[in-house]
């Protein structure tokens, strides 16, 4: 599969197949890619965290905010949740400026696990101090990211956004989730007329 096509089907799933596991080894093999991810001034300030005991997993669960746009959705439903997670970490320790490097190493993440037929959702609304507490993380790591990792229970489809269309995602009445996007000539800012 080219990368194109990659970032193309890798989309942010919010419904997984709960029978599915992920073995700690993939989890490890995920991690030992994004860690070779550009850092800036390569600090190498990443930690992470796996998860993937059903356990451990419904303790990380009530921590994530999930589908903003979704008001009467309540998040994934019980046999419908990640069969394995991994928390994203900045160790101050190293520096307190991560820049960049987290979103780097996630999306890097999320293409791997793509390749292994897996889908997820990097997840930014988090209860923070409730799952530092939960989980014994120490105060030396801030909590950046959690990547909700498992084999994907929903379709996804990319929409045309038009000019003055809504950004939201939605779902269709057979559950499928509609993500709309930018047109690339929208994306792109011409300044040369201006330079001339």
């Amino acid at each position: 599969m080219t990368l194109r096509n990659l970032v193309l089907t890798s989309r942010s799933v919010r419904r997984f197949q709960d029978e599915t596991t992920v073995s700690k080894d993939l989890l490890m093999r995920l991690v030992d890619t994004a860690r070779m991810c550009p850092s800036a001034a390569n600090k190498q300030p990443l930690k992470y965290v796996l998860v993937n005991t059903p356990e451990v997993c419904a303790t990380v669960f009530p921590f994530l905010k999930w589908a903003g746009y979704l008001k009467e959705w309540p998040g994934p439903a019980e046999n419908e949740r990640p069969s394995a997670y991994i928390i994203v970490l900045g160790d101050t320790e190293i520096t307190k400026d991560f820049g960049c490097d987290h979103g780097i190493a996630a999306q890097t993440i999320m293409l791997c696990a793509a390749e292994e037929g897996l889908a997820g959702c990097i997840a930014g609304s988090i209860a923070r101090p409730a799952m530092r507490k939960e989980l014994g993380i120490p105060t030396r790591f801030e909590i950046l990211l959690v990547l909700a990792l498992g084999k994907p229970a929903e379709k996804v489809v990319i929409e045309h956004l038009a000019s003055g269309d809504d950004i939201k995602y939605w779902r269709d009445k057979q559950q499928v989730h509609h993500v709309p996007k930018r047109s690339l000539r929208s994306v792109v800012v011409d300044i040369e007329a201006a330079v001339k």
